[in-house]
């Protein structure tokens, strides 16, 4: 499958502040791609360079095929980003504010796509409005619908839900995979890891300005290793031989953290040996936000 966005070796840094240390890694055309990672990571410098407003100290971007230097203008006509600031002119309506966007792709009598626009972010009944008088959330609606106005097949979006209701997070996340369905490659940088979860096949997870790992959801998911055991029993005491390994206690129920699931069969023998009696037993699924804190923690190691 030919590359949507081809990053290599990408470096930047700001000062003594090295922001991004040879990123490099593709997204595929069609992918929902996750781009991972505390604050101070170098996602949004990354995005940046892709979108051509920050220039990287070396290194070399392609989105389709295109160089965001040397070949800027069929680049930037192929992604649509939206960014973590509200940033917005307010002068303009909401439709306005969409009809001079299209201006900027030379684009002409596209009424029925912003319409459309409009509709799936629940802004129809708001493009009249001034853009300084809509709220936070509504101006972040028009910030994705002024990334998407010319089609893009590639889309970024970055921290698109911070700070936004939940009906703008479901209905959002409808129309993008919607969008990505229909074959639009989406990237997206959130803090809301079950998001990334739930929406995305392949992940990368930066840490000061490196890609400490890049995965498939799946692989990520079962690499996590520890999981957590929550056993009740028919008593508030937890047989001796299992007091070293409980990591807390809440009343009957036990809490203990498995390196593997061979552990289980360990720890549920010696409960019957004990002679006591197991009343309910849970063992949660490893989820992104555990591989995430421990591929961090990692780190620091």
């Amino acid at each position: 499958m030919s590359a949507a966005i081809h990053i290599q070796s990408i470096s930047k840094s700001f000062g003594s502040l090295k922001a991004l240390d040879q990123v490099s890694f593709t997204v595929n055309q069609g992918e929902f791609f996750a781009l991972l990672g505390p604050n101070g990571a170098g996602k949004t410098t990354l995005i940046s360079i892709l979108a051509g407003l920050t220039r990287a100290d070396s290194g070399h971007i392609q989105v389709m095929g295109h160089d965001v230097v040397s070949d800027y203008r069929h680049a930037r006509r192929a992604i649509g980003v939206v960014p973590q600031e509200l940033v917005f002119d307010p002068f303009f309506t909401v439709r306005e504010t969409l009809v001079f966007q299209s201006g900027y792709f030379g684009l002409k009598h596209n009424d029925a796509w912003v319409d459309e626009l409009l509709e799936n972010l629940g802004l129809t009944s708001k493009a009249n409005v001034n853009m300084r008088s809509l709220s936070g959330g509504m101006k972040r609606r028009v910030l994705v619908a002024q990334a998407l106005v010319h089609k893009p097949p590639v889309i970024v979006l970055d921290e698109p839900t911070a700070g936004v209701d939940v009906e703008l997070r479901q209905s959002l996340w409808e129309f993008i995979q919607r969008l990505n369905r229909e074959g639009h490659t989406i990237v997206l940088t959130t803090h809301y890891l079950e998001e990334a979860e739930t929406l995305c096949n392949r992940i990368a997870m930066m840490k000061q300005g490196r890609i400490l790992a890049l995965d498939d959801k799946t692989h990520f998911l079962n690499k996590t290793g520890k999981r957590e055991l929550h056993l009740r029993l028919d008593s508030a005491e937890l047989p001796e031989q299992l007091r070293s390994r409980c990591k807390s206690q809440d009343k009957d129920t036990f809490h203990f953290t498995l390196d593997n699931l061979g552990e289980l069969e360990d720890i549920m023998s010696l409960v019957r040996m004990a002679g006591r009696q197991i009343k309910d037993i849970s063992l949660p699924e490893a989820s992104l936000e555990d591989a995430f804190v421990r591929l961090m923690q990692e780190s620091q190691s």
